[in-house]
């Protein structure tokens, strides 16, 4: 069956050129009935069914079972029966196009695969839930207690010093070992106990889907994972036997029932704006349907990669649909992040949060937020309403997105590595947008949403981590004068590194007195973003080990760079542990004040660049100048403050270098240089 015979030339003035598959199951999909295999291919003249022994021509043993021509249907799909359980046999399409090509590709729908996800796989999914995993549930935690910590499967476990079995490094079951420690201090808790020590209450988890950009048979190189191969395939690389198919889906639902016993929630990064590469199988599958095109044929290019995918066009639609919801199903995800949303079209992620709900008592809490940009401009059909920034109030509104602005206000601009933010020397240019930041910008000329909606954060795995941004700006003499002697006003990577790493802030030798004052002032500026960001309206975010300053020195886009320099380095974990346990601090004083999710700040005028702020109960005081500050207290009360019998007590401050605030009682309160510090009304 030929449907359409001129497949050559794209077609982007029709939206739905060939008859759609909108119902059937798609895939190999195993019931009592057997094994049914479908495949979405309305341009074929035939397609063979291939079966095999093993997922990859390499493997010792790898064998053809047997090729079967499949049935066209009049939805355009090809499908293909068998009256047993095709579980662990392996498979492939050949698709026959009538000019006489044939394109050879494994199944888009795939739910499982071989090494490298050439092959698809069978999978009876029963088979590979562990043991309790019908009782694994999502955390009772609401939206309003919930904090975010990103990371990487890898970076996680990878560092030898983190105590973690030496097979379970970089590897889903890592996340298994609960009482894991750093050498030679067995005090000192990593992996899931330092997790719990900490106190966040999710953990984002980078691309876990099988992707292309590290060879599974070795594991010799690292990356981040956003180049995706089989969308609704574990990665391989972090299974123990990337060979078996089953394996990577039993270890994979092991990290998240281990994360959920250790009371946390799983966000999943998932990547559906771009693929790979051009060449995948759905592109293979169904030529000029899948991919954004020009109108002269290039293809779109607002990923960066090259492969921007359709997402407006009713197949891949409901493949994204599909494949979310199977995740949040088979796999119990909590929350799903997107990355580059602003490339993905709005009906699509409406769509995908109505699923989401459709699920059975967890569906309406699961959580969704995405990047509202994309790296450049994209080519969706006419009429397409993408969910970048200009798209954000077509959006539902439990779907949200990070917030750029609060980054950038608080820590300067991203790709602008010396120029400051409110706490790196940039006050008085910030000091107006600060106050909008910390109210999530419900009252600024260009509110964002509502407070649910946005996602408040400092660093993400994207750029220069918090720590390596601030050296860059408050140590950057040296960053400056290379960048001068290049002609430019941007700080590169190296000479991030050259001002973070060669000027003694973060390597083992003794600091001279400039220095230590550097890094002092550097330290100040580290608590007080984290301060912000945990006292703000909306949804907080870090990045893992930005509460142990953690360092790049100075790679702003690591995502192919050595596991060593990734890795969540525990030693200095060990080094920085004050700063951890100030984290902890404002961590748990968030957890206990659920009301700080959405509650309206009462911003208090000053004369200064400070920024003061009431917040119910609370009053928080950011003094990022070189001189301490008076607030009277009479400018923090509200009515029914009730001051015969109450006074503000102090409960955290940022400030380690020897100078004491004195709640007192007296009608003002004094907040040293460069200092966080929340008081309660007691």
């Amino acid at each position: 069956m030929t449907l359409v015979t001129s497949y050559e030339q794209p077609n982007t003035s029709v939206a739905e050129p060939f008859p759609l598959c909108l119902e059937r199951q798609l895939g190999a999909v195993v019931s009592p009935a057997g094994t049914q295999f479908a495949l979405w291919a309305p341009t074929a003249d035939k397609v063979t069914l291939r079966l095999f022994t093993h997922g990859s021509m390499g493997e010792r043993g790898d064998a053809l079972i047997g090729q079967y021509p499949m049935h066209p249907q009049t939805d355009g799909s090809w499908v293909y029966d068998f009256a047993d359980n095709k579980h662990g046999v392996y498979y492939d399409f050949l698709i026959h196009r009538e000019c006489g090509s044939i394109d050879r590709v494994a199944d888009p729908w795939a739910r499982a695969a071989g090494v490298n996800g050439r092959r698809s796989m069978v999978v009876d999914l029963p088979r590979t839930d562990p043991e309790g995993w019908d009782h694994d549930h999502m955390p009772e935690i609401p939206l309003s207690q919930t904090i975010v910590w990103e990371t990487h499967v890898g970076d996680f476990s990878n560092d030898p010093a983190g105590g973690f079995p030496k097979s379970h490094r970089g590897k889903y079951l890592a996340f298994t070992d609960a009482d894991t420690s750093l050498d030679g201090h067995p005090d000192f808790p990593t992996g899931i106990a330092y997790l719990k020590r900490l106190g966040v209450t999710a953990v984002q988890l980078m691309p876990l889907h099988d992707y292309g950009s590290v060879d599974e048979t070795t594991c010799n190189r690292y990356n981040w994972g956003y180049d995706p191969v089989n969308y609704n395939v574990p990665e391989g690389s972090y299974a123990t036997n990337p060979y078996d198919g089953a394996v990577r889906i039993r270890e994979c639902k092991q990290m998240v029932q281990a994360l959920h016993d250790a009371g946390f929630k799983v966000i999943m990064d998932v990547v559906y704006n771009h693929m790979f590469s051009p060449d995948n199988w759905f592109e293979r599958s169904v030529p000029e349907y899948f991919l954004r095109r020009k109108p002269n044929g290039a293809l779109a290019n607002g990923s960066s990669c090259g492969c921007d995918m359709a997402t407006e066009r009713a197949m891949f639609r409901r493949f994204v649909v599909e494949s979310v919801t199977y995740w949040a199903r088979e796999y119990h995800i909590d929350g799903f992040r997107f990355d580059l949303m602003g490339l993905i079209d709005v009906d699509t992620m409406n769509a995908v949060r109505a699923a989401l709900d459709e699920i059975p008592e967890r569906g309406r809490d699961i959580i969704m937020y995405g990047e509202p940009w994309a790296a450049g401009a994209s080519a969706p059909l006419p009429g397409t309403v993408l969910a970048d920034k200009k798209g954000l109030r077509l959006l539902d509104k439990r779907i949200g997105h990070f917030c750029d602005t609060t980054r950038d206000t608080i820590k300067g601009h991203v790709f602008y590595s010396n120029r400051p933010g409110f706490v790196n020397g940039g006050e008085h240019a910030t000091a107006r947008k600060i106050r909008q930041a910390v109210n999530a910008w419900r009252t600024s000329p260009r509110p964002e949403g509502e407070a649910g909606q946005i996602v408040q954060y400092v660093s993400a795995h994207d750029d220069l981590t918090l720590w390596d941004k601030l050296c860059a700006s408050i140590r950057g003499e040296a960053a400056a004068a290379v960048a001068a002697s290049n002609g430019s006003d941007r700080v590169e990577s190296s000479a991030v590194a050259r001002a973070a790493v060669t000027s003694g802030i973060y390597d083992a030798r003794p600091l001279n007195e400039e220095e230590r004052v550097a890094v002092r002032r550097i330290m100040a500026a580290n608590r007080m973003a984290a301060g912000i960001i945990l006292t703000s309206a909306g949804l907080p975010f870090m990045l893992s080990g930005e509460e142990f300053a953690r360092t790049k020195y100075g790679n702003e886009d690591s995502y192919d760079s050595s596991h060593e320099l990734n890795w969540l380095d525990w030693n200095h974990a060990y080094q920085m542990r004050d700063m951890i346990d100030y984290y902890a601090r404002l961590i748990a004083l968030r957890k206990e004040n659920p009301d700080w999710f959405d509650a309206q700040r009462r911003i208090v005028t000053t004369p200064g660049d400070e920024l003061v702020f009431r917040v119910n109960g609370y009053a928080v005081f950011a003094n990022p100048e070189d001189t301490p500050i008076a607030i009277n207290v009479a400018d923090i009360a509200v009515a029914g403050d009730g001051w015969s019998n109450k006074q503000w007590c102090a409960v955290l401050s940022s400030d380690q270098m020897g100078v004491t605030i004195d709640a007192g009682d007296g009608d003002y309160i004094v907040v040293p240089p460069h200092t966080f510090a929340i008081w309660q009304l007691r």
